[in-house]
């Protein structure tokens, strides 16, 4: 059974020469996913934007005002990191709405992926770290809502720890935030999330493999959800340029492949984000977010039969 992708054009936004955010990583995914026979062009669909009933289940009112009205403080600006427009705002409530059609695709097919998504270093009433409304907390709030699951896992393996998802997340004994990431790495703050794995520098593959199949079993049988988001950052491979930790390509594999494996295994529905990746070579990047798909594919085929 084919999976569905979001994918939405205008999530490839254009930023000034040399701005460190990897926006093309947006425009080359579903091209190397066509290119590579992972997927169909049928698999793709269009999301359309959160509305803002939806945005406002996670962020405050005065936010929101703020971002629709471009009168966000320049300070507050800076935090984020991206050139603010009405093109961005309309950008991120796409990448919320994506997340939140997957889920509800998630919950029929049992998988679905965005070539997006993922930004959990927003807050209810802020942004930083490229992250302006924190699509993964917005789509969870809207299935607890709608009544459509009861126990939310947020699994987030980007480099960086999640700290909006953790703040926001920190009262909802509905979900449970696992983070595994970089100890001494951005956000030098860290909220608390339900389960912090702290990983040192220059961690290897199996060292990093043997964290994630010591733990994730603990949480799944300890916690129990209904429904899984999978934060499949990138940015934890050896050539990241933020990442610290030295994850090979076959390292990250493995790690998409156990992860994806497990939650089948007990039939969670499963949405995908993509998170972070910085490598210098944007190929790297695009390989690194095209793993979790193969893997999803070919899952899906043996499931088939």
């Amino acid at each position: 059974m084919p999976f569905k992708i979001a994918h939405h054009p205008a999530s490839c936004l254009p930023l000034p020469a040399g701005h460190r955010f990897p926006m093309a990583k947006y425009a080359l995914l579903p091209k190397k996913l066509l290119a590579d026979d992972i997927a169909k062009l049928s698999q793709f669909f269009t999301p359309t934007m959160a509305t803002v009933d939806e945005i406002l289940t996670t962020h405050t009112a005065n936010y929101w005002h703020a971002l629709n009205t471009q009168t966000l403080p320049p300070k507050d600006c800076r935090k984020i990191g991206l050139p603010m427009n009405q093109e961005l705002i309309d950008r991120e409530r796409l990448v919320v709405g994506a997340t939140i059609e997957c889920a509800k695709y998630a919950l029929t097919d049992g998988i679905s992926l965005s070539t997006s998504g993922g930004t959990h270093h927003a807050f209810t009433d802020s942004g930083e770290g490229f992250c302006i409304l924190n699509d993964v907390c917005v789509a969870s709030h809207v299935l607890l809502d709608q009544g459509l699951t009861k126990k939310i896992l947020i699994l987030d393996l980007d480099v960086h720890q999640g700290n909006g998802n953790a703040s926001i997340m920190a009262d909802n004994a509905n979900v449970f935030v696992m983070s595994m990431h970089g100890e001494k790495n951005y956000p030098y703050h860290k909220p608390k999330s339900d389960l912090d794995i702290h990983l040192a520098d220059g961690m290897s593959d199996d060292e990093y493999l043997s964290l994630l199949t010591q733990h994730l079993p603990k949480v799944l049988d300890g916690f129990n959800p209904d429904f899984v988001f999978y934060q499949a950052g990138v940015d934890v491979l050896a050539d990241d340029r933020l990442g610290r930790i030295n994850l090979t390509m076959n390292g990250l594999y493995e790690r998409e492949r156990y992860v994806i494996q497990t939650l089948f295994d007990k039939g969670l529905p499963t949405v995908v984000t993509m998170g972070g990746g910085y490598a210098p070579d944007i190929d790297v990047i695009v390989q690194g977010h095209s793993l979790v798909f193969g893997v999803v594919k070919n899952l899906m085929a043996i499931k088939s039969h």
